[in-house]
């Protein structure tokens, strides 16, 4: 007998059932102290990645869900929902100071390589608009290349020294890809404003995941400054921000689903503005 098929003879047995009864047994195992945080991020994307399999497996067999128009959709959002709350978020803090150090010097190959990609684009675009994108992204190269630095000297001595000097330099680079997509948006010829914006905001979705980084280990205070710093808003940038592109950058980063990594970046999103930046 499938074992599948027969689940659903159960009276009381459907998708939202089981996400409950999940919910319900992951919270019991908190109070006692059970975490899966030691099994290693990938370790535990692999077992996140098997009831992602098992729950939409389920989903598709689930009578109530087929029984509503639109029910399926809205449950396999729910399913994914509570992958992401399962999966751990690991650039939305619950991690030791070491550990958020060894990621955002991770991360930084990435930056370095996106601001390589804006250095070059400039030739690709047409020649009224070179000169704005190249003034609008003239501090990419010497903010990141610093806070590149600050990373590796954060790993070598997460002291809260450095930690502040990392907190500055974050929202200092935060602040120029907020400002460069705000002119790239000015260019009036579509091309070159399409590889300009693409190229700033491939920038700012790393400037973005490391933003989290230090927010998870910075105590309140920091976070209040930090935000008072940052003059240009998301809110003012946020229609030029590329979400996908941010959820591509992140799931190849932390080897997860893409639909994870969009409802993480979704999160970090809410959590920054909620923050004050």
């Amino acid at each position: 007998m499938n074992p599948v098929a027969n689940i659903w003879k159960h009276p009381k047995t459907t998708v939202a059932g089981v996400l409950i009864a999940i919910v319900s047994i992951s919270g019991v195992l908190a109070q006692q102290g059970v975490t899966l945080g030691s099994a290693g991020t990938g370790t535990v994307v692999s077992l996140v990645g098997g009831l992602a399999t098992a729950l939409l497996g389920l989903l598709a067999r689930d009578p109530e869900s087929a029984g509503a128009a639109g029910a399926g959709s809205t449950q396999k959002l729910g399913a994914w929902a509570l992958i992401a709350l399962l999966l751990p978020l690991p650039f939305l803090g619950g991690c030791t100071g070491q550990t958020v150090a060894q990621d955002i010097v991770n991360w930084t190959p990435a930056l370095e390589s996106a601001v390589a990609t804006v250095d070059s684009t400039a030739a690709l675009l047409a020649p009224a608009d070179a000169p704005i994108f190249t003034t609008a992204t003239t501090g990419f190269d010497a903010a990141s290349a610093l806070l590149a630095a600050q990373a590796k000297a954060y790993l070598a001595n997460p002291s809260a020294g450095t930690l502040a000097q990392m907190q500055a330099q974050i929202v200092v680079l935060q602040q120029q890809v907020n400002a460069a997509l705000l002119q790239a948006a000015r260019i009036v010829n579509p091309a070159s404003q399409q590889h300009a914006l693409a190229a700033i905001q491939a920038v700012g979705a790393v400037v973005s995941a490391i933003l989290s980084l230090v927010q998870s280990v910075s105590g309140k205070a920091a976070v209040a400054q930090m935000a008072a710093d940052s003059s240009i808003k998301l809110a003012a940038v946020r229609s030029l921000l590329d979400e996908n592109r941010a959820a591509v950058a992140v799931a190849a980063h932390y080897a997860e689903p893409v639909a994870v990594a969009r409802m993480q970046v979704a999160q970090a999103e809410a959590s920054q503005i909620q923050s004050g930046f």
